[in-house]
């Protein structure tokens, strides 16, 4: 307890709010970043995210004595600072839990809401009567929702934590006040930024410091995000949602700092204090599906995630999947994806404004009646028409749908474990790599472009659709933490970004895991590929020069490159995982080398 109570004083003597410089800060003599590694095994505990900064917040806390949640909420808060471009207290999320002391999975939706002021046509073109452009979106207060990450902080703690938020925030404040090493990914992401960050004042101030990108080795401060930090520690997160910094966040939303040599349009928002302080997270009941007798969790609409995964799950226990022919292992994944994600844009969208079939979707009779649709010999035509978990259909006709919409494809994982059992699989998110391009002013922090998740127009078809905007509506997601027990106890936790492809990683891992024999970290490792209703599957390099390709295209299926917008390379997510092999044993996995390579830690490492 004493050291507690000194580390609690320590963090109370720095809550005062410091008038800090406006800019970031580089600095060419920069200290070694922690020790990096894909994998950890070990007791005690473990973390794993996609940053060597954030993973060793988390396990500092854990040394500590904090729990899985004090060390999700330390290791998001440095995420923040270190992979600002994916994630931030501008953003949201949603964050899985297994309390161990109730052998229960509990989950909160921390998504983003619309102002209350927009409307289901905010993004048409008055002047066409046309959707927007996603770019003109994009770049735009219009695109900004009411940020649910810091509630979502404060609710975990309140629920599982030991800690004070000023305490959990404390490793990340530290790291934005005396710098991060600047890593090939970090440049390369401000690179492929640039041009907006360049039209928006005050991001251009903050990460491009000097009016130059980032140097590889130098060191990056950010002591407007400290400063902001310290604040929250403080005043608690009613600074954002009833205080100065929401008012801060509310017009710069309504009067983007665009710089006076731009030509690029960014359009007002729509957000007010008042949508501030009305917003709330919420506790949802998680998804449950059943995949070869273990019991998978996931997160409930307003996210597509949960219900998605499982569908996908519910089709693939139709049949039987091993490594002994990988080729029918990987077209029955594709297809059930594809089918899945057919349903899943027809159903699914924020549970307050549409009457979302959740139970329907996730009945096993449902997928068993979807799997018929699949045949080891031919490939399904996408788009796909929808299925009706109301009326299932075992008449296996396929129909058509409407085609994918555009979803954003950055966000971060992580995923924590405690010496008592307690497990966090968290996804926060600011949208796409960059979030708005918005930074609010003296503030150290992007807001999100989450808005653009909504379809800007319903489907040409005049189907039903349940993700159009309104206001104080949660735009659907695809994040998917997820967390599998065995016998009531926990055996895998894992979750990526990557916009849709959060749902394709998620379902590919566990297949590669459950089915094909892997081990968690090559699971993780392994070339992805992600079907998503579209007429081609978006793959990585290594999975278009893998042997299974020919005999895919044989039986229908066509590749196309992934895309590379946000990423310096054509990659599929960024996952992070546990996995428990009893007697305390914990595996912890991250990627080895997509974003660069993520980091694994455990408390006490074994040989």
């Amino acid at each position: 307890m004493g050291v507690r109570r000194a580390l609690i004083a320590s963090v109370c003597a720095a809550c005062t709010v410091a008038l800090l410089p406006s800019s970031a800060v580089t600095a060419p003599a920069a200290p070694n970043p922690p020790a990096k590694s894909p994998v950890a095994v070990g007791y005690g505990g473990a973390v794993s995210s996609v940053n060597p900064y954030a993973t060793q917040a988390g396990i500092d806390v854990l040394r500590r004595g904090g729990t899985a949640a004090d060390a999700a909420v330390a290791t998001a808060a440095a995420l923040g600072v270190v992979e600002p471009y994916s994630a931030g207290i501008g953003g949201g999320g949603y964050f899985v839990y297994y309390d161990a002391r109730t052998r229960r999975v509990q989950t909160i939706d921390g998504r983003e809401t619309a102002p209350a002021a927009m409307r289901a046509d905010s993004f048409v073109n008055p002047a066409t009567g046309r959707p927007l452009a996603f770019a003109d979106a994009v770049n735009s207060g219009l695109s900004v929702g009411v940020p649910g990450t810091p509630a979502t902080w404060a609710e975990a703690l309140r629920r599982w934590g030991t800690l004070p938020l000023g305490e959990a925030l404390r490793p990340a404040t530290r790291i934005a006040e005396e710098g991060f090493v600047v890593n090939d990914n970090f440049r390369a992401q401000t690179a492929m930024n640039e041009k907006r960050f360049r039209d928006v004042t005050s991001t251009a101030e903050l990460f491009l410091p000097g009016g130059r990108l980032p140097v590889v080795g130098s060191r990056f401060r950010n002591p407007d995000l400290a400063a902001t930090y310290r604040q929250l520690a403080h005043d608690g997160v009613d600074a954002l949602y009833h205080g100065d910094l929401g008012r801060d966040i509310a017009r710069t939303v309504q009067h983007p700092p665009v710089a006076p040599n731009s030509d690029r349009v960014f359009r007002p928002g729509l957000m007010q204090p008042a949508d501030l302080a009305r917003y709330t997270t919420i506790d949802r009941q998680p998804t449950r599906s059943t995949y070869h007798g273990l019991d998978v969790y996931g997160m409930a609409p307003s996210s597509s995630g949960g219900t998605t995964v499982g569908e996908a799950l519910n089709i693939l226990d139709n049949f039987h999947l091993s490594a002994g022919d990988r080729v029918q292992a990987l077209h029955h994944y594709l297809e059930a994806t594809r089918i899945a994600f057919a349903d899943r844009n027809r159903w699914v969208g924020d549970p307050a404004y549409a009457d979302v079939p959740t139970a329907g979707l996730l009945a096993p009779e449902f997928g068993k009646d979807r799997a018929c649709l699949i045949s080891p010999t031919a490939t399904l035509t996408s788009p796909v028409a929808p299925g009706d978990p109301n009326h299932p259909d075992p008449g296996c006709a396929a129909g058509q749908g409407a085609p994918q919409p555009h979803e954003g494809t950055s966000t971060t994982h992580l995923v924590a474990t405690d010496r008592w059992g307690n497990v966090a699989s968290y996804t926060l998110t600011i949208e796409q790599t960059g979030g708005s391009a918005i930074t609010v002013p003296h503030r150290g922090f992007l807001l999100n472009n989450e808005l653009t998740d909504f379809d800007f127009a319903p489907p040409a078809s005049g189907a039903p659709d349940p993700n159009l905007p309104a206001g104080g509506k949660r735009p659907r997601s695809s994040i998917s933490p997820t967390i599998v027990l065995r016998d009531g106890r926990p055996f895998l936790a894992v979750g990526s970004p990557g916009g849709a492809t959060i749902i394709t990683t998620v379902v590919q891992t566990l297949v590669n895991r459950l089915d094909l024999g892997m081990s968690l970290p090559d699971a993780i490792a392994a070339p992805r590929a992600s079907q998503r209703n579209s007429a081609v599957t978006e793959a990585e390099p290594a999975f278009l020069n893998s042997p299974e390709r020919p005999a895919l295209e044989r039986l229908g299926q066509r590749f196309v490159l992934a895309p590379s917008t946000f990423t310096p390379s054509p990659e599929i997510g960024a996952a992070a995982g546990l996995e428990f092999n009893g007697g305390g044993r914990i595996e912890a996995a991250a990627e080895p080398t997509r974003r660069g390579g993520g980091s694994a830690m455990v408390v006490l490492p074994s040989g």
